[in-house]
C-alpha cells in the first residue's frame, strides 16, 4: 500500500485532484485491515496522558480488572481535561472531580504523605481508581460486563445497577458508559492496525477546495472572516462537511479517535505538532494528512492553506477521527 499513497503523493506534485484515489485506497486498505485482533491489557498512547501524570495513571489503571490505564484517563479527561485545579459549579474539584462528601468517604492517600488532598494529583488519581474499584465490587455479582456495570454504578450508583441487573434504562447513564468506553480508544495505544474512516475522502475534498485562502487566527470560515481559517478551523469545518463534529482546538481534536503509528497513516488522519512530545494538551497544530508525508494545513499568519510536510522535529502523532470518538469529546474541559 504504500506504492499507492507514493502515487497519490507525485499526484500532488503535479497539482492533480486525487480524492477518488482517496476513495478507492481508504476502501481497500479497510477491506485489508478487517478482523484485526485486539488484546485485553490497554497501555497509553503516546502523550495522551500529560507526563507529570502518565506514571500515576499507568500505575493506578491497574488496581482492579474493572478498570485500565487507558479508562481511567478516559475519566479524567472527561472530569477535568487533566486540570488539577478545575472546580464545577457542583462544587466538584480537582483533577477528578470528586464533590466533598464522596471525597470524604473514598479519598485515599496516594502518595503516602500523610493527609488527603483532593487538589493534588498525586491524592486524586489514586482515589479515582479506588473509588472505581470500590463501585466494581458492589456489583461484581450482576449480569453483564463489569466495566460498564462499574460505569453505570458512577453515574446512577450502585443500587440501580442491582436493580436493573446491568446497566439501568436511564439515558444519560447509558451515555456515560458510552462515552467513557468511546474515549478509552483515544487514550489506548492500538494493538492492531485501526479501521480507515469512511469520512476521510470528503474531508480531504473539503479542505482541497480550500487552499490558497489566507490564514486567519482564529478562523472558522464564517462569511464575517472572509471564509478564512486557522489550523484546526481548518479540520473542524473539514470533518463537519462529512457530519462529524469536532472541539475546536487542536488538543482536544487530538482526542477524536485512536492514534496510528506514523508507518500506518492513510489519507484523511489528523496529524499533530508540539514543541513537547509528552503531552497532547501542548499540541499547538494540526492538519490533514493526504498521502506521500504531505497535509493540508493552514500554517501561520502571512500564510495561505496549502501542502506541508508533516515530518518536522515537532510531529507529535495523528488521529484517525471516528464518529463516535468526536462525539464522546466533552464540549468544555
Amino acid at each position: 500500500m504504500r506504492k499507492a499513497w507514493l502515487v497519490a503523493g507525485a499526484a500532488l506534485g503535479a497539482g492533480l485532484s486525487f480524492v477518488m484515489l482517496l476513495v478507492v485506497g481508504v476502501y481497500v486498505v479497510a477491506g485489508n485491515l478487517a478482523g484485526g485482533v485486539g488484546g485485553a491489557t490497554r497501555s497509553l498512547a503516546k502523550g495522551a496522558v500529560p507526563a507529570a501524570y502518565q506514571a500515576l495513571v499507568q500505575k493506578w489503571g491497574n488496581l482492579c480488572p474493572a478498570i485500565n490505564p487507558a479508562l481511567l484517563a478516559a475519566q479524567l479527561y472527561q472530569e477535568s481535561g487533566f486540570n488539577p485545579n478545575a472546580q464545577s459549579a457542583a462544587a466538584a474539584q480537582g483533577i477528578a472531580q470528586f464533590i466533598p462528601g464522596t471525597w470524604a468517604t473514598h479519598g485515599v492517600d496516594g502518595d503516602g504523605d500523610g493527609d488527603k488532598d483532593v487538589w493534588d494529583p498525586n491524592d486524586a488519581i489514586p482515589s479515582a481508581a479506588s473509588y472505581d474499584c470500590s463501585l466494581a465490587s458492589y456489583v461484581k455479582d450482576v449480569p453483564g460486563n463489569l466495566t460498564d456495570n462499574m460505569l453505570a454504578s458512577y453515574n446512577a450508583g450502585a443500587y440501580a445497577v442491582i436493580k436493573y441487573g446491568g446497566v439501568p434504562p436511564y439515558k444519560e447513564t447509558q451515555n456515560y458508559v458510552k462515552t467513557i468506553t468511546t474515549l478509552e480508544e483515544s487514550f489506548a495505544a492500538p494493538t492492531s492496525r485501526v479501521d480507515p474512516s469512511k469520512q476521510a475522502a470528503g474531508a480531504i475534498y473539503y479542505a482541497q477546495k480550500k487552499l490558497g485562502t489566507p490564514y486567519l487566527w482564529g478562523g472558522t470560515g464564517t462569511a464575517a472572516q472572509g471564509g478564512r481559517f486557522d489550523c484546526s478551523g481548518l479540520t473542524q469545518a473539514s470533518y463537519e462537511s462529512v457530519g462529524i463534529t469536532l472541539p475546536r482546538v487542536a488538543n482536544d481534536q487530538y482526542n477524536a479517535g485512536p492514534h496510528p503509528a506514523r508507518s500506518e497513516l492513510l489519507p484523511g488522519d489528523l496529524v499533530f505538532f508540539s514543541k513537547d512530545p509528552t503531552n497532547s494538551r501542548a499540541i499547538h497544530h494540526v492538519g490533514i494528512y493526504v498521502g506521500g508525508g504531505y497535509m493540508i494545513d493552514a500554517p501561520r499568519t502571512g500564510a495561505v492553506i496549502r501542502f506541508d510536510p508533516i515530518d518536522t522535529s515537532e510531529y507529535f502523532g495523528a488521529t484517525r477521527v471516528t464518529e463516535d470518538g468526536a462525539k464522546a469529546l466533552p464540549t468544555t474541559v
